[in-house]
């Protein structure tokens, strides 16, 4: 919803590049994303890909254990 929120307070400096439709169908976009989320039926994925000559490790910056919910 903070998408979606974003989305529409920048609306009007956008506005003259893209016509009404775009607005609309970014607007259900992103509300039917925030609707599938609450639901808890979709899933976020991040795959990292690097050439084979890349020499560094790659560390995700993430913590991995969940916190117990009271």
């Amino acid at each position: 919803m903070a998408s979606l929120k974003r989305f529409e307070t920048s609306w009007s400096q956008f506005k003259d590049q893209y016509d009404e439709r775009f607005y609309r169908m970014w607007k259900y976009y992103l509300s039917s994303c925030a609707g599938s989320f609450r639901a808890r039926k979709n899933q976020l994925w991040q795959i990292v890909m690097v050439k084979e000559t890349f020499k560094g490790d790659y560390k995700a910056i993430r913590n991995l254990q969940r916190k117990p919910t009271a």
